[in-house]
């Protein structure tokens, strides 16, 4: 993977912030951006093991980052609950990636559902939504994500062209099947993608 451009990170989880594989992806990729939460950027850069100017911040209180030929823009996540810092920043981001004005992308990072998230994301046109569905048991004793119902109502609620379910067959104790995702979204008529990993999508 000696071809990346940039790589985000939604919050400070070992599953989204992995210092083993970002460092290799920094060792071959020396021109690499790595976006980060404006909160998160000092424990992201103790974890890489790079200098804190290495990382690009982002945060929904910030302009947005110009990275031709994308254009970023941080929105908050809910990993439960809507998490600032002392400096009122976000821990927990999702973001919008604009490609050329063509396109939009919105990858939700870990979230649930919180108040004003979809008036947040509506402007936006959503293209395609990458949103989580494996829920949330206090049993698992970990923060929890949307259920597959609650992301199918999501998409739909923003206007979503297409979703793609995601963050689910890769924890066994912390997983969900895509079944209710998907009923959820044909009850919806919500169009939807469910890929198997390593099968390709094009926008």
């Amino acid at each position: 993977l000696d071809f990346i451009d940039v790589v985000t990170s939604s919050h400070n989880h070992t599953d989204h912030l992995d210092g083993e594989t970002l460092g290799l992806l920094l060792d071959v990729n020396p021109n690499l951006t790595v976006v980060v939460p404006t909160a998160n950027r000092e424990f992201a850069a103790d974890r890489l093991q790079v200098d804190a100017e290495r990382l690009t911040p982002i945060d929904p209180t910030e302009p947005s980052l110009e990275l031709e030929p994308f254009r970023l823009h941080a929105v908050p996540a809910a990993h439960e609950t809507v998490d600032l810092d002392d400096a009122g920043k976000c821990k927990y981001i999702g973001l919008v990636v604009e490609c050329r004005n063509k396109y939009s992308i919105y990858h939700s990072g870990d979230t649930m559902l919180y108040s004003g998230m979809v008036d947040t994301l509506k402007p936006f046109n959503v293209d395609l939504a990458l949103l989580p569905i494996n829920g949330r048991l206090p049993e698992r004793r970990v923060a929890g994500n949307l259920w597959g119902r609650e992301a199918a109502s999501l998409a739909k609620d923003i206007g979503a062209s297409m979703v793609i379910p995601c963050h689910y067959e890769m924890f066994e104790f912390n997983t969900e099947a895509p079944d209710e995702f998907v009923r959820e979204c044909e009850r919806l008529d919500q169009p939807y993608r469910v890929l198997q990993c390593g099968e390709r999508f094009s926008v």
